[in-house]
């Protein structure tokens, strides 16, 4: 049997009728991802959202964010990043037990075959995200429970530099040093799962594979010289799928996400099309 987890990030969503930068309502966006998500043939086991579900951590911008999410029937598990608030987040989804009742949202539960462990990297106030020796600390008690079984570890700031400048100005500042000597000494963690560039981008990090994804929405530019403008496009939107078969090997899907035309075979009345 084949665990599948989606992952999605960096929603945005802010009140009915209220636009992003004052141009972009991200609400559309997200109804439009969900819709994707319940048109996939094999449904996921759960979906995690990695950080920065609302744009201001307002409890409205959490009201309309649970509508939207209202029609996925699988488990969805919430994340904070540098545009929510912690305590709002929890208070807005009281029911959400793992969130916790104070501190850090940090969390480790079941997916199918995979253990997802979460890890708080917000700095209440700053764009820029830390790992203190606490939340290091949980991390790797969490990690000795589950040597036997594949972790998936997710994350709002990457871990790495992605050499977009004004984003690795607001990256992780504090512990990913740390952070990837513990994931070496933990060959089971199969995937480090970001959010926070709205891009996808991979690296080697710690023996392992540390990713980000799209946005549902808006991408951050891409463009790596150093004095580049920090800017946003309206690139394609996406999510992951990340799954793990029967060989224990975790596969990662970046799944766009839209109407597209298809699915068309490859051939034509019982022949293959030169």
């Amino acid at each position: 049997m084949t665990t599948l987890l989606l992952q999605l990030s960096d929603l945005h969503i802010r009140e009915p009728g209220r636009l992003a930068y004052g141009r972009l309502d991200t609400a559309p966006y997200l109804q439009q991802a969900v819709d994707t998500v319940l048109r996939l043939p094999q449904q996921p086991d759960a979906v995690v959202i990695t950080g920065d579900l609302t744009d201001f951590g307002r409890a409205a911008e959490y009201a309309h964010l649970r509508s939207l999410l209202a029609p996925l029937t699988m488990p969805v598990y919430l994340m904070p990043g540098n545009h929510d608030d912690r305590e709002q987040l929890r208070a807005s989804f009281a029911d959400h037990g793992y969130l916790g009742n104070s501190g850090f949202v940090q969390f480790s539960v079941e997916v199918g075959d995979l253990q997802l462990v979460a890890l708080d990297t917000v700095v209440p106030g700053s764009s820029h995200g830390s790992l203190c020796d606490q939340r290091l600390q949980w991390l790797a008690d969490t990690l000795d429970q589950n040597r036997n079984r594949p972790v998936v570890i997710a994350m709002h700031h990457p871990p790495f530099a992605t050499l977009i400048g004004h984003m690795d100005d607001i990256g992780l500042l504090q512990g990913a040093a740390e952070l990837e000597a513990l994931v070496a000494r933990h060959p089971n963690v199969e995937r480090i799962i970001c959010g926070h560039l709205h891009r996808s981008i991979q690296v080697r990090f710690g023996g392992s594979i540390a990713m980000t994804v799209p946005s549902p929405a808006h991408q951050v530019c891409l463009d790596l010289a150093p004095d580049a403008a920090s800017a946003w496009t309206l690139e394609p939107p996406g999510f992951a799928l990340h799954a793990l078969g029967n060989g224990g090997q975790l596969v990662s899907h970046l799944v766009a996400s839209g109407v597209f035309p298809g699915p068309y075979p490859f051939h034509d009345g019982g022949q293959l099309i030169d």
